[in-house]
């Protein structure tokens, strides 16, 4: 069965949370005999890409390189002529007589909280590769609802749910020792909180940082992006570490050696760092919104209201209350269990085989 996969992905992210879902992807097809899967893909510095072992044989590359990025990440493939299934990791698709499509979607946030041009564009492209595919993959059913929301006349037996996983590798360090954490932050174990991805509005992360700085516990930022100036200026000087390009192995130890995940976002189409924190043993506090009660289950603290006093009030519990932080680690980890990467392929190649049955 001919696969061919759009990497745009790993060209518009360095890193990131769609870039790690395609790359758990790609990892497993490669290895798949089932399939002969084909890439088309633009010049990138992806820390994850680099991990794919992809032949110079299985790259296509269509006629929009010549474009910029600005630009190309918004132009489909060439016609593809050879049948198959073609799946975009970023709203594309492909033309072609024996060509059909499958589309991922992993969130509304433009829909919700972009405003002007950028919105419109994004809106447009993702309109189009959701009406031209066969199947539609969501990430979770909070997801999906949104998608019916946004496009009730979407057939719903073309939906289909297909939740993230979370890698292996994060998982209690059983013997902890300082100088692990040491070498990453100079911080010591359980002293500071983490915050890890965007930092978007609707993140809460100026909240996130006023109710660290009221509970005088320091703040460990992970990814985003650089620290804007903005951001800077209500960021206490030495009281907060931001990382960038870390690997799984050093998150995995931030993780653990974390009072707690500080995730109070109001939306989100999955949410993959609430379940790394979990599978790691680290206490979570997010949001009883979109999908993360979905996601994390009873493994978190979920606030209905986002306040710095209500932040302030858990870190308080989770630093005090011994028993009360084990508990939310044990369920926090028993909820993890229900996701993995390998079940999130099986589903995702039963789609594959499924559509290419009913198409071909």
């Amino acid at each position: 069965m001919n696969l061919y996969l759009d990497n745009i992905v790993f060209s518009l992210q360095r890193a990131g949370g769609i870039s790690v879902v395609w790359y758990e992807l790609l990892k497993r097809i490669l290895k798949d005999s089932d399939f002969n899967p084909l890439f088309i893909e633009a010049r990138n510095e992806n820390i994850f890409r680099n991990k794919l072992n992809i032949s110079q044989k299985q790259i296509i590359l269509g006629n929009n390189g010549k474009y910029p990025m600005l630009l190309q990440r918004y132009l489909n493939p060439s016609r593809i002529e050879t049948k198959g299934i073609f799946h975009s990791s970023y709203y594309r698709i492909a033309k072609g007589t024996h060509i059909t499509n499958v589309t991922t979607v992993h969130d509304f946030t433009y829909e919700y909280y972009r405003k002007g041009l950028a919105r419109k564009i994004h809106s447009i492209q993702k309109s189009n590769a959701i009406r031209k595919s066969r199947r539609i993959i969501c990430v979770s059913e909070n997801t999906k609802k949104d998608l019916l929301k946004f496009f009730p006349d979407i057939n719903e037996k073309d939906v289909r749910v297909v939740y993230n996983g979370v890698d292996d590798i994060y998982t209690p360090v059983l013997e902890k020792q300082e100088d692990q954490i040491k070498q990453i932050v100079p911080f010591s174990s359980f002293e500071y909180v983490l915050f890890v991805g965007g930092r978007d509005h609707y993140k809460n992360f100026e909240i996130a940082v006023k109710a660290c700085k009221k509970a005088n516990i320091p703040l460990v930022i992970v990814g985003g992006g650089p620290i804007t100036k903005i951001e800077r200026a209500f960021l206490a000087e030495n009281y907060f570490v931001h990382l960038s390009g870390i690997d799984n192995e050093q998150l995995n130890i931030l993780y653990n050696y974390a009072l707690c995940l500080l995730y109070p976002s109001l939306y989100e189409g999955f949410g993959i760092p609430i379940l790394e924190a979990q599978r790691a043993g680290c206490p979570v506090i997010s949001t009883n919104y979109s999908s993360i009660p979905e996601v994390a289950g009873k493994g978190a603290i979920l606030l209905n209201e986002v306040t710095v006093s209500h932040i302030v009030e858990m870190l308080n519990m989770i630093k005090k209350d011994f028993s009360f932080s084990k508990n939310l680690r044990q369920e926090g980890f028993k909820n993890s269990v229900r996701f993995s990467w390998a079940k999130c392929y099986q589903e995702t190649k039963s789609l594959y085989k499924e559509l290419y049955e009913e198409y071909f």
